[in-house]
């Protein structure tokens, strides 16, 4: 591991949120998950605070991890993880049908990788809303890094109430982020109104699938993890979000969940003891981190209270092997939906 890279992690732990005051941020967003007691009617009435606290706290993690790209994708043989997820992105650009020189928005979009190779790989001008200060502040430092800010740019806001005029952008998608919100019709629905007629959002959307069994305790149990590692108010059936899609007004094209016939699993990354393409997200890889975490934290270099982030995300680690290999969950439903040329009527 380099030193940039312990320098880069320690940096960034706690994101905006003063270091003296991480510890006392953990225990709150903890107390927001039904694995600690709290309600989900709660994370619903206080997503806001919620999800920033998490982003917060849990960013650096996800970029030493992951890279500037926090999704999954699905995965040819001989692939590597990083060229699976950005061959996805190009995906997304491809089923949106983009065209050099319009506008697209980023539902939820990170510290903006997958916004970044989008525009480059279409041409396109995307804006990426987050809520979030410090990831748009990583964000506009990677634009700046990649000679982008021309093309690509940030907005802090919240989806559920855009500050944008209605039928403003020629293509829209959510990549892995609207999981996030408390009301996922009133989501789409703000999509639905700040896209062009005639134009298509793409969706792919973190699902509890089918096979969920809500009287399993195995079932709950996975469920409440990945809502505590990941910030969700609740995970949501693929049918409810597709319905949902509908019922504010859009057309669907296609839909499917893209992890079901993924040549490899789409939870293999963290499923193996040793990998050389994607370590740092293995067993041996997330021992390493563990061990990181609590000399920083112990030498005063780390906040305290970042080994207890770092044990939440661990813990959400765990769940996604388990809800992938059972089937239960899915990080990938993927629908395709325009807004009728009929709007603009």
């Amino acid at each position: 591991m380099s030193k940039d890279g312990i320098f880069d992690l320690a940096s960034g732990l706690g994101g905006k949120i003063d270091k003296a005051e991480v510890l006392s941020s953990v225990d709150k967003y903890e107390k927001y998950h039904g694995y600690y007691g709290g309600k989900e009617e709660e994370r619903k009435k206080n997503y806001t605070d919620m999800v920033n606290k998490y982003y917060d706290l849990a960013t650096s993690f996800y970029e030493y991890g992951w890279g500037e790209c926090f999704h999954f994708a699905p995965r040819w043989k001989g692939e590597s993880l990083q060229e699976s997820i950005k061959r996805h992105e190009h995906f997304i650009a491809l089923q949106l049908n983009l065209k050099p020189g319009q506008t697209v928005l980023d539902i939820g979009c990170g510290i903006g990788g997958p916004l970044r190779e989008i525009a480059r790989f279409s041409r396109t001008k995307v804006t990426g809303l987050n809520n979030n200060e410090y990831q748009i502040s990583r964000g506009k430092v990677l634009n700046r890094a990649a000679g982008l800010e021309q093309t690509c740019g940030f907005v802090k806001a919240d989806f559920m109430k855009m500050p944008f005029p209605d039928n403003s952008f020629d293509a829209v998608y959510a990549l892995q982020a609207t999981c996030h919100a408390p009301d996922i019709v009133g989501c789409y629905k703000e999509i639905y109104r700040v896209l062009k007629p005639g134009q298509c959002f793409v969706a792919d959307e973190w699902c509890i699938t089918d096979s969920y069994n809500p009287h399993s305790s195995e079932h709950q149990k996975i469920k409440i993890e990945l809502e505590l590692g990941n910030s969700l108010p609740e995970i949501r059936l693929t049918s409810q979000c597709l319905e949902a899609a509908k019922k504010v007004g859009f057309e669907v094209v296609w839909e499917k969940d893209l992890a079901e016939d993924s040549p490899i699993p789409w939870y293999s990354s963290m499923d193996t003891s040793f990998s050389l393409s994607s370590f740092r997200l293995t067993a041996a890889g997330r021992f390493m981190l563990r061990n990181l975490v609590k000399a920083l934290e112990c030498v005063g270099i780390a906040p305290e209270g970042s080994q207890r982030v770092y044990e939440f995300l661990a813990k959400s680690g765990e769940a996604l092997v388990a809800g992938g290999k059972k089937g239960i969950f899915t990080p990938m439903y993927f629908f395709v939906v325009r807004k009728p040329i009929s709007a603009s009527e």
